[in-house]
């Protein structure tokens, strides 16, 4: 395992006292469960190493922050609490997310897997671990169209809307913005393609006309023979649908280093604060240049800064309110079902992420777990305004964003 998981469980700790939910790192120092103990073992897969490392570790701990609320309740399950094992999805290989999803199940013995986090490895543990084993699936940030029709025997779920939407949104953006030709370089993936293809569809739906559209390698040293191809095509925009540690920023860079582009349209894998330190410590800037992530603003944002404001999580990062939500509706519906199993959140989660039933928002758990074990309905609205619609995922909505100076700033909600 990478050492993040060990400073993220720390400062933590630290913060919230030590009755936080207990952080294993390798089935060899912790036992499995036995029909007697009181905790409910809850796997958390996410992406501690690759692409996307800098945006983990508040999704991480806003999940962790749910869990600890319904251990701390002492109303989940007559008692019982939570206690989530983390494990490295790695974001881009498929065989070591499958790999770590299995340890979680076969050795780690969890009821329910919270992640994975990117589209391709999510497929991949969906396939290969979650469905034949009967092992629900909640991802917080696996976006491709192609998991709304995953064959998943009613196992997955999502708390982030797919890119079928996304890229719809984005390309509205880009038009409303005067831009009628795009460039569009993606990484190649499940995530990448299929955010292009939405993208591609939405914006000549808007007539507007899509130059290039190719994809990129993450990993390389040097992206200037990519951003050649994409400058030669002739835009007036590049639109960069790559991840924030990787080879979406290697775009960026050599575009700026070679003047192809200055402005940019950006993916939501792209929303990170490690874009604008690198770009800033490059000697450039992206002032004007904006783009999509999922958010949302209302009563349900405020309170989850209210809760995770004095524990110092950053609760404005992408995808940190679907990770408690998505942390969140397990115990709900587990609560619901009436014990801790997969079964159990399969059955139940439409039910608690719905009306009807009464409204709750973050650090309202205890009081959600009361009324489910006093056999009343819940309409858990969470960070995000969960409503989970089709196969089992967020109707979404999203924070069109623009960057000015040295930070995001959010234009509006869309």
């Amino acid at each position: 395992m990478d050492p993040h998981p060990i400073s993220i469980y720390s400062r933590l700790t630290s913060a919230l006292g030590s009755g936080l939910v207990a952080l294993s790192l390798c089935a060899a120092t912790t036992p499995a469960l036995t029909q007697t103990d009181k905790a409910v073992k809850i796997g958390v897969l996410l992406g501690f190493t690759g692409p996307i490392e800098s945006l983990i570790p508040p999704m991480a701990d806003s999940a962790d922050l749910a869990f600890k609320q319904v251990s701390d309740s002492g109303q989940f399950l007559d008692g019982k609490t939570i206690e989530s094992v983390r494990a490295d999805s790695t974001c881009i290989d498929a065989g070591a997310a499958t790999a770590a999803a299995e340890r979680l199940v076969t050795s780690e013995k969890v009821v329910a897997i919270l992640g994975a986090d990117c589209s391709g490895v999510t497929i991949a543990v969906a396939n290969n671990v979650a469905v034949p084993k009967g092992i629900a699936l909640i991802s917080p940030s696996a976006t491709s169209p192609a998991l709304s029709t995953i064959d998943d025997d009613g196992l997955f779920f999502r708390t982030s809307p797919s890119d079928a939407r996304q890229g719809k949104v984005l390309a509205q953006v880009i038009k409303e913005r005067g831009y009628d030709t795009i460039a569009i370089t993606y990484t190649k993936n499940d995530y990448g393609k299929g955010l292009s293809e939405s993208l591609q569809a939405g914006f000549e739906a808007l007539g507007g006309t899509v130059a290039i559209s190719t994809a990129h390698e993450d990993g390389k040293g040097d992206y200037t023979a990519e951003v050649a191809e994409l400058a030669e095509a002739g835009s007036d925009l590049l639109v960069v649908l790559g991840y924030a540690d990787q080879g979406g920023i290697g775009i960026v860079r050599a575009a700026l280093d070679t003047g192809a582009f200055e402005i940019f349209g950006l993916g939501d894998a792209m929303y990170s604060p490690t874009v604008l330190d690198s770009i800033k410590a490059d000697g450039n800037d992206l002032t004007g240049s904006f783009g999509t992530v999922p958010g949302n603003e209302g009563e349900g944002v405020d309170a989850f800064q209210e809760i995770v404001t004095p524990v110092g999580l950053d609760g404005q990062g992408p995808f940190t309110g679907e990770s408690y939500d998505a942390a969140a509706l397990m115990a709900l519906a587990m609560q619901r079902g009436g014990e801790a199993t997969s079964e159990a959140i399969a059955a139940n989660m439409i039910a608690v992420a719905n009306a009807p039933g009464e409204k709750i928002l973050p650090g309202q758990l205890d009081k959600a777990l009361k009324i489910l074990a006093a056999g009343g309905e819940v309409d858990y609205v969470g960070v995000t305004n969960v409503e989970l619609v089709g196969p089992g995922e967020a109707a979404g909505s999203y924070r069109e964003y623009e960057v000015q100076g040295d930070e995001f700033k959010t234009v509006r909600f869309r």
